[in-house]
């Protein structure tokens, strides 16, 4: 249905559908660009691994895998809570305190995650000796594992950053949608975009884990 035009006449957008396709575009095209800077380091740890097997499989083999796999479960969760919050945004009838709820509890998991990732994994890392650089020399001198933590750390360290972003924007989500400062269902797009932002997140995790910790 055609909206009244803007009487400010600062509006491109003809009517309420056209503005949300341009805004769906916008976020997949952001989406995109961000998948782009993980693409980078994607191809680079492949090239060492094919360079430098050897050193890739050693310096794999001293991260720790349980708690790769326990953050992997962790994300996993936060984006099951996501996709329920986002489906009860969108349904006929919205349910604002489960949203908000949901939200609230996949931003928690990703402080969890933030937490195991950089206060136990990263500092056993470091006293380790692990961190090129960093507390004692680094223990492996077969070629490439060095250039193999470097990229981890490239990539994790980044990672972490968008979780960070994502905690934030979701609680941010979880708190607008709780007081009413999102309107429901009038304001469910803006609701899926903060999700879709979480999904991409755990997605670029589910493809570091493998290639970071699985090395073999």
């Amino acid at each position: 249905m055609k909206r009244a035009a803007d009487p400010s006449g600062l509006d491109p957008f003809e009517d309420a559908a056209t503005r949300l396709k341009a805004q769906r575009m916008g976020m997949w095209l952001f989406l995109a660009s961000e998948a782009m800077i993980f693409a980078g380091l994607f191809v680079s740890i492949a090239v060492v691994r094919v360079v430098w097997p050897d050193g890739a499989v050693e310096a794999s083999a001293r991260l720790d895998k349980g708690i790769g796999t326990a953050n992997t479960a962790i994300l996993l969760t936060s984006s099951l809570l996501v996709a329920i919050g986002s489906a009860a945004a969108k349904a006929q009838t919205p349910r604002k305190g489960l949203v908000a709820a949901a939200f609230a509890g996949a931003a928690g998991l990703g402080l969890a995650f933030l937490a195991i990732k950089t206060g136990i994994e990263y500092r056993h890392e470091f006293h380790a000796g692990l961190i090129p650089g960093a507390g004692p020399a680094f223990p492996i001198d077969t070629p490439g594992a060095e250039l193999f933590f470097n990229l981890y750390l490239a990539a994790t360290g980044l990672h972490a950053i968008h979780v960070a972003i994502g905690a934030a924007v979701l609680a941010g989500a979880a708190l607008a949608v709780w007081r009413g400062w999102l309107k429901l269902p009038a304001n469910a797009p803006e609701v899926e975009f903060c999700g879709l932002y979480w999904h991409l997140v755990d997605v670029i995790w589910i493809f570091l884990f493998p290639v970071l910790y699985l090395v073999n």
